[in-house]
């Protein structure tokens, strides 16, 4: 059943957007190498997940992206120092930089670390008129030290949501992952690994098709009737 817009009386109708398949037709492509931002849960010497990382993003490059591995060694726990502090600023530009991002953190206690919230914690909804996150694809990974479990992804998933990023469907979670490691921090040959290889391959094409379009995805007629009314109070002051 079709329904009009004199059916439904609680919308504005100048805000009211009726989404159609030429609103992306009509969008230009970008031509540059897709940028992704990566982020790791752990600090210790021999980080399984800063491994894991790191053959993401030789995946990621071999496929003609960019990519950039924030280290989070001094990052101050959220609200303990000023947003000015330069690792926080440094994480910050990362995310509004980037257009797709990766998430891997360890299983700890049942769950994400806390090194991998903090980073997340600290990356804002909106700052000033960017969004930092929304609209942007994201990979999640976990690594743990026995059998294998899906708490952390679970976890980055939500989180994901909240920061409303687009969470493809694959994700890897690697499974004593001391054992899937060498000598030389890469990663053997294992399904494990050829899972990996699957993320990061949905990864860039989900942010390919995603990345020109993200602005249109995530504009929403709530935030359309607030940025209104809000411009008609400055209008309305200015006549005072």
């Amino acid at each position: 059943m079709s329904h009009q817009l004199n059916d439904l009386p609680n919308i504005a109708g100048d805000l009211f957007k009726v989404p159609t398949a030429t609103d992306f037709a009509n969008v230009a492509s970008s031509t540059h190498a897709p940028r992704f931002l990566l982020l790791y849960g752990s600090v210790r010497e021999r980080s399984y997940s800063r491994l894991l990382t790191m053959e993401a993003a030789r995946l990621l490059e071999a496929m003609g992206g960019e990519v950039k591995i924030f280290d989070p060694r001094g990052l101050p726990l959220p609200d303990s120092e000023p947003e000015t502090h330069p690792k926080v600023q440094d994480l910050r530009e990362l995310a509004m930089w980037s257009e797709g991002m990766v998430w891997c953190s360890p299983e700890r206690h049942g769950a994400m670390t806390g090194i991998l919230k903090a980073q997340i914690d600290w990356i804002p909804l909106t700052q000033g008129s960017v969004r930092p996150t929304q609209g942007k694809a994201l990979a999640v990974m976990e690594v743990s030290g026995g059998s294998q479990s899906f708490n952390a992804v679970n976890q980055m998933r939500v989180l994901g949501r909240w920061m409303r990023m687009i969470t493809i469907p694959n994700q890897s979670s690697v499974a004593k992952a001391y054992l899937e490691f060498g000598e030389d921090g890469r990663m053997k040959p294992s399904p494990y690994y050829e899972r990996v290889v699957d993320v990061m391959e949905e990864l860039f094409k989900f942010t390919l098709l995603t990345r020109d379009v993200s602005p249109f995805l995530v504009d929403r007629y709530s935030e359309r009737r607030e940025s209104a009314e809000e411009l008609a109070k400055r209008v309305n002051m200015r006549s005072i």
